[in-house]
């Protein structure tokens, strides 16, 4: 909103210091200001309403030490890192771009059914929540939004860089045109590998001449694995204080780098990757967001004041999922988000032995003490602040070797 009043201004009245709004740069450093101004201002207030409302975590003892202490604090406090994104997201970004309408969806989708799940197991007194195939459902039609746009949507496009012999052709003004023109694809970038793009068309070649007309057959449904997977490892992460809240902000604040990039043609340029046009907006929306997970760490860290519940971490981990298949960086997830990722992999390794085993032996086995992997080094003694700031250095780690597939092919 105060982008298109600036803009406004700035037109009819050439009042000095308007044009800044026309930043991407200004308008992401606002974004962050406000979101984090607004995440630990009004947060103060939701925790107190929450504890005021009673809505506590309900705490199953599972034997780790200082976890029946948890109990009866506030959760929901996800509501705390969506207002604190949507609020500055709403008056400083672009709302007619299509990235950014995308995720304002996806944040208040994945919040809803976050929400809901929460709802359930305070007011309802359900400990299950609610239920797994309802949740996946949400997801899925979340994917299938996400994925039709992404791939249907007018606005959604890329440049590629023209072959060295075309660029002679394309000169103009002495100035190499190194783009060609905007269009329609569905290439993504692969890590380690010469050239480093990969086209889901290929993936349906065998249909005949016209094949690169059905390549949403592919793209759709690895986009909605790619939102389930991500925020379900997100939610799993989710179970000591900070965790969740600072491995998501490395990780945003990562892809926040990468939005920049694609949406610049000069660094695109510069750096070899995808020119993708409009999506550089999407730095504004992961500014805000950047800012209302630092707000929030202000609440969550040792000893929490206040739970994200699912309200927070589907949303976070749905938005992480949707920035990175907009920047064509969706293989990247496992390197980017490897702390989701082996919280993930811990549960599936730790289900998967247990009923191995127990059909093989009559009783079931199990290769870590308890699952998520988080769980297993607090079995193992390990004080939960020193465990999350590990997870913190490991994330930046895997941040910064993220960054470096940029260049190392």
């Amino acid at each position: 909103m105060l982008y298109y009043l600036f803009e406004y201004i700035e037109q009819h009245y050439h009042l000095s210091g308007a044009g800044l709004f026309q930043f991407i740069t200004f308008r992401s450093a606002m974004a962050f200001v406000f979101s984090l101004i607004i995440s630990m201002l009004f947060g103060k207030k939701i925790i107190n309403y929450l504890r005021k409302k009673q809505i506590g975590e309900s705490v199953r003892d599972l034997g780790l030490s200082g976890q029946l202490e948890k109990s009866g604090t506030p959760t929901m406090g996800g509501l705390i890192i969506i207002l604190g994104t949507l609020i500055p997201v709403l008056l400083l970004a672009k709302l007619d771009n299509i990235y950014i309408i995308i995720l304002i969806v996806t944040t208040l989708w994945m919040g809803a059914i976050g929400f809901a799940d929460d709802y359930l197991k305070i007011y309802k007194k359900n400990k299950d929540g609610l239920k797994g195939r309802f949740k996946i459902l949400g997801q899925v039609s979340l994917g299938l939004f996400v994925g039709t746009m992404l791939y249907f949507h007018p606005q959604v496009q890329m440049k590629e860089e023209l072959p060295t012999n075309q660029i002679a052709i394309e000169n103009t003004n002495k100035k190499p045109k190194v783009f060609g023109e905007a269009e329609k694809s569905v290439k993504t970038t692969v890590p380690f590998i010469k050239g480093n793009q990969l086209d889901y068309a290929y993936f349906v070649s065998f249909i005949g001449d016209d094949y690169q007309n059905y390549a949403w057959l592919i793209f759709i449904p690895f986009v909605i694995f790619i939102i389930t997977a991500v925020s379900n490892g997100a939610n799993l992460t989710d179970g000591i204080d900070g965790l969740a809240a600072g491995s998501s902000a490395i990780i945003v604040i990562t892809l926040g780098i990468f939005t920049w990039i694609s949406g610049n043609i000069i660094f695109a340029d510069y750096l070899d990757v995808m020119y993708i046009p409009n999506s550089g907006e999407m730095t504004v929306f992961v500014s805000a967001l950047a800012g209302a997970l630092v707000g929030f760490l202000w609440y969550n860290t040792f000893p929490a004041q206040v739970f994200m519940g699912d309200t927070g971490s589907l949303t976070i981990g749905g938005i992480i999922a949707v920035l990175a298949i907009a920047v064509r960086k969706e293989l990247l997830i496992p390197i980017l988000a490897g702390v989701f990722f082996a919280e993930t992999l811990s549960v599936m390794i730790q289900v998967a032995y247990f009923k191995y085993s127990r059909k093989k032996y009559g009783e079931g086995r199990r290769i870590f003490l308890m699952s998520p992997l988080h769980h297993h080094y607090q079995k193992k003694g390990y004080h939960e602040s020193k465990l999350v700031v590990r997870f913190w250095i490991i994330g930046i780690m895997l941040a910064v070797l993220t960054i470096v597939t940029l260049k190392v092919r």
